[in-house]
């Protein structure tokens, strides 16, 4: 059976590790030729490339600060230079600084903004014109249930991820003439870097909010997204949560 995205060219952004490594490691599976964006963590970021490789996939790496609209928008323009095309964008760095709102300092607020919303529009308004020449683009934006929830100590991670599905209802009005699609994942908590410095009190009190019981794994998320990217051609402009129940 031929791999469904053979042919393909897909960024991600914040490919090291967690989410968009696993999201990287699936459209290599799929046969996608994935550029593996990294703003600091080059030995994570190599394990996956050499990862992908070893697995008889194409990759190379990107350096690059997503919330710094120069650096972002090169991001996407090396991806065409190196490749000629770029076919899938994944739009996934993200950062938190929680505090409560009494504590959260406007570094806090703005750091987070310029990582998890500012750069989702740098790299997507980067990207939309070749996707718009090719008529054909996925764009999927890794957003957060926080995002339509909300959650004690997390104003800016909240207002940054409730932005992502904003912002992706509406790039999916105006996108989809070009045959592209935008769509947002909404994962709930999910076994990661984050989820890992968690107290394991606080982890118990998590699960006891979850309906299924257990954390989701990165792997889960990143086969949301390769459907997206493959056989969801008919779905733009929505929020996919995979959140085991934690937010319905």
């Amino acid at each position: 059976m031929a791999a469904k995205l053979e042919g393909r060219v897909a960024l991600v952004t914040g490919a090291s590790r967690g989410l968009g490594r696993a999201i990287a490691l699936k459209l290599a599976e799929e046969g996608a030729r994935v550029a593996l964006n990294y703003r600091s963590g080059e030995l994570e970021a190599r394990q996956v490339a050499d990862e992908i490789i070893a697995r008889g996939g194409t990759t190379f790496l990107l350096r690059g600060d997503v919330s710094v609209k120069e650096e972002a928008r090169a991001l996407v323009a090396k991806t065409i230079e190196h490749w000629g095309r770029l076919d899938i964008l994944v739009n996934n760095a993200g950062i938190t600084r929680d505090k409560s709102l009494k504590k959260l300092t406007d570094d806090d607020w703005t750091e987070v903004i310029a990582v998890n919303l500012n750069s989702v529009y740098y790299c997507t308004s980067a990207a939309m014109k070749a996707m718009s020449d090719q008529k054909f683009g996925r764009i999927v934006n890794i957003s957060s249930f926080v995002g339509q929830a909300g959650n004690f100590g997390q104003t800016n991670y909240s207002a940054s991820k409730g932005g992502i599905i904003a912002f992706t209802k509406s790039a999916a009005i105006e996108l989809a003439k070009f045959n592209i699609t935008v769509n947002a994942i909404a994962p709930g908590f999910t076994e990661t870097d984050m989820l890992a410095k968690v107290a394991e009190p606080v982890r118990q009190q998590i699960l006891a909010k979850i309906p299924m019981g257990r954390f989701g794994k990165p792997e889960e998320i990143a086969k949301a997204v390769a459907f997206l990217c493959t056989d969801g051609d008919y779905i733009t402009g929505q929020q996919i949560n995979v959140n085991g129940g934690v937010y319905m």
